[in-house]
């Protein structure tokens, strides 16, 4: 095998993959520096109660605000799955901290920046920097990354030339937002779930949420304690469901909504109507890269970000393009952690790349694949079923081992007791052997570092 080749690498955005990102390119030899637009780490799970000037996130013009995540806002996944595998997200004795094994927001925060520090990454981060634009420098093989902070506009450039560029930054602060028939002369409040914060709000209203993920799940449970009623309209809702919700007495689950209408009445499409003062769009994000625009090789189609060989390489310009953490539907972080020691090692030669030709091959194989099953080219990127067998192919090509199988059997008791007891199954458990599974292993970790 020839020597290993260190490269100058930028990594856009300091949340969870970026910070992952750091480490193992770091690791891997690579000099590393990780632009972050915000003044603190942590992405998404850096929580602001600020919210945008345009509650629904259409108009290009509004302040934007980064972050999605609300204040009651748990994880959906127990701590177990949701850290690293090289830094197990345990509770920890610190003052003021959430032992809970699924804990709120703010502990997520602690926990990204204990790795951080653990592992001396702040010092690879620039803070308050906003990168506006990437491109092909002169001799067309590496990258001039442009930056400026973020509260000077266009002032206070800087331009700096990079061997590869990681893109990191999430996917949940471009939103997108339903089709209404009638919405134009709907005379109620809109808002989007990316600037909800509290339910007050909310308080003595009628709400319409739009949406079946977990975040219509807890929001609408969230604004049912001070609103009048909560009606959810969901695409997947199943028949039998359709009605009140168990054990709840202001919310209501219905089928999508057929129109609206401008004395305020919501129809549904199981035939129910409210008059309602509110409609929440939990309706997901768009996968949004405005400093790529001007490079045609990656666009972004129907929320199709391609193409991406496995998700990750764009074939033409690869390894020297790469993206972390597109796919949704999936227990982030240990995935992050693969996608970037795969990166690491292809750039640096210890891992052979397939060629531009193969790759391109598996991608066109890929696309034929969810056409054949009628999956819509907007879940491209959605897993949920097939992400551990993703994640071993990554671990198998980054010279890791496979995802242990408590985390597989973890993912699948979690997603089947949330959908049978939503309102308790983050404090009521019966998993206390893959529990004990996931610590043995974590002490183990522990005693070998």
């Amino acid at each position: 095998m020839p020597s290993a080749i260190f490269r100058t690498v930028a990594v856009i955005g300091a949340g969870p993959a970026g910070l992952i990102a750091a480490l193992e390119l770091g690791r891997e030899g690579h000099r590393v520096v990780v632009y972050e637009r915000e003044d603190n780490l942590g992405g998404t799970w850096l929580y602001s109660p600020q919210t945008e000037t345009d509650p629904l996130g259409l108009d290009p013009t509004r302040v934007v605000v980064h972050s999605s995540v609300y204040a009651s806002l748990r994880t959906n996944l127990p701590r177990e799955l949701m850290g690293f595998r090289v830094y197990p997200f345990v509770p920890t004795e610190k003052p003021g901290r959430d032992p809970r094994r699924f804990p709120g927001h703010g502990e997520v925060l602690e926990y990204l920046r204990d790795f951080a520090e653990e592992f001396g990454l702040e010092e690879m981060i620039r803070y308050g920097r906003e990168v506006w634009d990437v491109g092909m420098a002169a001799d067309d093989r590496r990258w001039v990354v442009k930056s400026r902070r973020r509260d000077c506009g266009d002032g206070d450039g800087d331009n700096e030339v990079y061997d590869a560029v990681v893109v990191c930054s999430s996917h949940f602060s471009e939103p997108r937002v339903a089709d209404v028939p009638g919405i134009d002369e709907w005379p109620g409040k809109q808002m989007h779930s990316h600037n909800y914060r509290v339910p007050d709000p909310f308080r003595d209203q009628v709400v319409v949420l739009i949406g079946s993920a977990a975040s219509a799940e807890d929001i609408s449970r969230d604004i049912a304690r001070v609103a009048k009623e909560v009606h959810v309209a969901s695409r997947s809702a199943p028949v039998d469901k359709i009605g009140k919700f168990s054990g709840h007495d202001n919310i209501w689950l219905h089928s999508v909504i057929k129109s609206v209408h401008r004395d305020g009445t919501v129809a549904f499409h199981d035939g129910d109507q409210t008059i309602a003062d509110a409609i929440l769009h939990c309706t997901g994000y768009k996968y949004f890269f405005p400093f790529l625009e001007k490079n045609n090789a990656v666009n972004v189609e129907d929320n199709r970000v391609g193409p991406l060989y496995q998700h990750v390489f764009p074939p033409t310009l690869a390894p020297w393009l790469s993206f972390v953490g597109l796919p949704w539907k999936v227990a982030p972080f240990p995935q992050f952690e693969l996608q970037t020691k795969w990166i690491a090692g292809v750039l640096s030669g210890r891992i052979t790349l397939e060629s531009t030709e193969e790759m391109t091959a598996d991608i066109e194989a890929f696309y034929s694949s969810l056409e054949a099953a009628g999956i819509p080219k907007r879940y491209t990127h959605r897993m949920e079923d097939s992400q551990y067998e993703y994640d071993d192919w990554l671990a198998a090509k980054s010279g890791s081992p496979p995802i242990e199988e408590w985390r597989k059997e973890m993912y699948v008791v979690t997603g089947r007791r949330r959908m049978n007891m939503p309102d308790t199954y983050r404090d009521e458990w019966e998993d206390e052997d893959l529990l004990s599974l996931a610590y043995q292993e974590f002490n183990l970790l522990k005693l070998s570092v």
